[in-house]
């Protein structure tokens, strides 16, 4: 499938990715291949060719940059992972803003906070105060925010390619084998196979290629769901409790999150839909019955929250790959079958900040100068 018809069968978001790394040749022998490039892949390139200008560096992309689940993020940023402070993890925050700033990557990063919201209780006076299986108000408040990811895409990507690393899209991995300096043979492209030597890898493609990442089984793939309205009014967003720009999310089901953009569009999200029989999410088209009905089940849902929204239009719906495993730990191993290659995701909704902090860290493991997390490994 082209990267063209992938992108059309899982929708569009409201954001846009505007860089597009120059075409260069592949080289058939290089320090680094990272094969992925979303934020995890992109982060960790860049972050390479900081600490290590000396070393080479290619990030491998099936389609382009950021067709994955990183460009088809609602953008929330939150601290810790989905399995809360881990032993070791760091501030998530702090560093994702570090790296941002080192990296000289404008994405329109705002964290006044985000809201969990639920059905019992909530605070005294709170600013939101919708009907969705009961009364939604605000129960706490815990650090996070909101950015652009295709800006954040783009920044990361234009980094990368300006400290060195060549950036290819449309080159899928199909097999790496090795040990030590592994072999990746890559899909057939104008007409032959092509083969090149990595000294070390990152496999960085979360819910996506997982027999090539060793994560086939371990993990479950989904799609999330996502919408977006048309800009709302300054007294609507002050209505619904919006106003602050701060995102929210359910601690409870019905689930439901969302964020406020800067053009007072609003996100909203709900609904997964499982992996298809061939275990390949780029078999799921949004526009079938399924997708078509929770996506409909979605806007109904959202006007009747609050008279404000009743009626709000709709503007654009997608879909982005989301990876889950048991524990809801991300996966930061050593691969099952290379011992010079790292897989990383499994973010679990929690893979704004923390991609682009773990790809950082994978850097370092990959140079030697840092070691793995006692609470990634694939056999958890």
């Amino acid at each position: 499938m082209t990267a063209p018809a992938r992108r059309q069968i899982w929708g569009a978001p409201p954001w846009r990715i505007d860089f597009q790394p120059p075409k260069q040749p592949i080289p058939q022998a290089v320090d680094f291949v990272v094969i992925g490039a979303g934020f995890t892949g992109l982060a960790a390139a860049a972050w390479l060719r900081i600490l290590a200008p000396e070393k080479s560096v290619v990030v491998l992309e099936a389609g382009r940059i950021g067709s994955g689940a990183s460009g088809r993020t609602g953008g929330i940023a939150l601290a810790e992972t989905a399995a809360g402070d881990l032993p070791g993890l760091g501030d998530v925050l702090s560093g994702f803003a570090d790296i941002l700033k080192k990296l000289a990557v404008e994405c329109e990063l705002e964290l006044p906070g985000a809201w969990e919201i639920g059905r019992s209780g909530g605070m005294k006076n709170s600013p939101i105060e919708w009907i969705d299986s009961g009364t939604l108000r605000v129960e706490n408040e815990v650090p996070g925010g909101t950015l652009d990811p295709g800006k954040l895409v783009s920044g990361l990507a234009q980094a990368a390619y300006g400290l060195g690393a060549v950036i290819v899209e449309e080159a899928s991995a199909e097999r790496v084998r090795g040990d030590g300096p592994a072999e990746i043979k890559l899909a057939p492209s104008g007409g032959r196979a092509m083969k090149m030597r990595a000294g070390k890898i990152l496999f960085a493609t979360n819910a996506l290629s997982l027999p090539l990442s060793g994560l086939g089984g371990t993990a479950h793939p989904k799609l999330t769901l996502a919408a977006a309205t048309a800009p709302l009014r300054e007294e609507q967003l002050e209505a619904i409790g919006l106003a602050s720009g701060k995102p929210f999310y359910t601690v409870g089901f019905p689930y439901l999150w969302g964020r406020t953009r800067r053009d007072s569009s609003i996100v909203w999200g709900a609904g997964l839909v499982n992996e298809p029989a061939s275990g390949d999410l780029w078999d799921v088209n949004i526009g079938s019955e399924e997708p078509a009905r929770m996506f409909a089940t979605l806007e109904k849902r959202v006007r009747g929250l609050h008279p404000a929204l009743a009626s709000a239009e709709f503007t654009h719906q997608w879909g982005g790959p989301i990876l889950f495993r048991e524990g809801w730990r991300p996966v930061f191993d050593w691969h099952p079958e290379l011992r010079n290659g790292i897989v990383l995701g499994a973010y679990a909704g929690h893979g704004v900040a923390l991609s682009v902090y773990l790809g950082a860290w994978a850097a370092e493991i990959l140079l030697g100068r840092r070691g793995l997390p006692p609470w990634g490994a694939l056999a958890s």
